[in-house]
């Protein structure tokens, strides 16, 4: 937790941590820097339950729980990935807007990187926000089994907030000896894929974290699992929310049974309650056995802020859709597929089950499918998506953002994102400007659908 006290100290650590070489602007443009940090990407174990170790985990650096990597935008960052893995791996910055080359996909942007081998990434994140960073190699088991870590994008223009959480959100499957078991079931995977059997908040059931009474929390929140899907509430305290999905909220508004899927992050201002001792609690009421997910405990005499004084967080440079220049895409979801998937050295699942525009790609081998569509920078474009399937899907488009417009199943609420959570049957135009080049993957992030098929990318030239 950071607080104001620790605020600029971290800032300082930011800065130092962000050195190396690195993009400078938006996507292009090499600057020199000092000395990049390195990530370890590692096995290890971790205390998930009261039943002792859970072994066989995978995690990034030198602590259980993978490290919350901080950044500035439009300062240049550097990470060396140091592979200590038997198996190959990459880094996928999920949701920020950085070079292709940079993506961490293996066989589009980048070469996996080998157990005992490395990779330099380097980029200039040209947003700030709440933003996370996971494998695309193997990634049902890697993900599965802990490489996810949260990335915090700070711009000094930022209000300042008496307390700072971040929480990264998921679930293990653990046997009741606190042990692995079997990642899938392929009857789940044909549906709405194969739940965790342990919930947590940064790898902890249910913690509790201590923030001054009547002050201002920033809580970030990611939802890192391969399948759940959340309906988050507040109870106990005032809970707005101000950014989604690493951009600021248009308008914002209360916390109240909100869904996000696999990929999707959520910035919230807590205002805390002003009574020492008095607890709030983030619960998921989705599904027939709601959850807490963490409790926030007041602490000290009452600070007495109050959340309507908070300034707006700045915005980022995000590109206006000109929608009467747009030109439309198809994008049909699909729960049949024609051909079995090949072996490939980042995992495969070993079945089909999902397509987009019957096109199944489980982005697994050196022989990807031809891109779903071609666009040209600078160029304003509208995915028109239908999901005729019974399943919600969180679908994630990589290096590049949207607008979500004109459903007929939910409101839509104006604000620029990277992941969309569709519902079965509906029909909903994502309007975006194609101004990175590269091939860039668009899927469902529930990641058993994205490795049977669910998977495809799209090319900016």
């Amino acid at each position: 937790m950071l607080t104001r006290r620790t605020l600029m100290k971290g800032a300082l650590v930011a800065g130092a941590y962000a050195g190396g070489v690195g993009l400078a602007g938006r996507f292009g443009g090499l600057a020199k820097a000092e000395a990049a940090a390195t990530l370890v990407a590692r096995p290890g174990e971790a205390m998930i339950t009261d039943k002792g170790p859970t072994k066989g985990v995978m995690t990034y650096g030198d602590a259980e729980i993978p490290p919350v990597l901080r950044m500035r935008r439009g300062e240049a960052f550097a990470l060396r990935l140091d592979n200590r893995l038997d198996e190959p791996t990459t880094i996928h910055w999920h949701g920020l807007r950085i070079d292709n080359r940079m993506d961490g996909v293996p066989f589009l942007t980048q070469p996996y990187v080998y157990g005992g081998d490395g990779f330099d990434y380097a980029f200039t994140p040209p947003d700030a926000g709440t933003f996370w960073y996971h494998p695309h190699c193997n990634t049902l088991t890697q993900i599965g089994r802990g490489l996810a870590g949260l990335v915090v994008v700070e711009d000094p223009a930022d209000p300042v907030f008496d307390a700072e959480i971040v929480l990264n959100l998921r679930d293990w499957r653990l046997g009741g000896d606190g042990q692995f078991i079997a990642q899938f079931k392929p009857r789940d995977a044909a549906r709405a894929g194969t739940f965790g059997t342990v919930r947590t908040a940064n790898w902890r059931q249910s913690p509790q974290y201590d923030a001054p009474a009547g002050g201002l929390v920033r809580l970030r929140l990611a939802a890192t699992d391969v399948t759940r899907i959340l309906a988050l509430q507040m109870e106990g305290a005032e809970a707005t929310v101000i950014a989604l999905d690493g951009n600021p909220a248009a308008t914002r508004f209360a916390l109240d049974h909100l869904m996000i899927g696999p990929g999707q992050r959520l910035d919230l201002v807590l205002r805390m309650p002003d009574t020492e001792g008095a607890v709030a609690a983030l619960k998921d009421l989705r599904g027939t056995k709601p959850a807490t997910l963490a409790t926030f405990r007041a602490t000290g005499a009452s600070l007495k802020r109050d959340a309507r004084d908070l300034p707006p967080l700045a915005r980022n440079p995000l590109p206006e859709p000109d929608l009467a220049a747009a030109t439309e895409i198809p994008f049909i979801l699909s729960a049949s597929a024609e051909e079995r998937p090949k072996d490939g050295i980042c995992g495969s699942l070993g079945y089909n089950f999902w397509a987009i525009n019957k096109v199944p790609w489980a982005d697994d081998t050196g022989d990807p499918t031809a891109p779903l569509a071609e666009m040209k920078a600078g160029k304003t474009y509208i995915f028109n998506v239908e999901n005729p399937t019974p399943q919600v899907h969180p679908l994630h488009l990589h290096g590049l953002v949207f607008r979500p417009m004109n459903s007929n199943k939910q409101a839509i609420r104006p604000h620029f994102s990277d992941t969309y959570l569709i519902l079965p049957d509906e029909k909903v135009q994502l309007a975006l400007v194609a101004d990175n080049p590269g091939d860039w993957v668009f899927h469902c992030h529930i990641i058993e659908h994205q490795k049977t098929g669910m998977t495809s990318y799209v090319r900016v030239v």
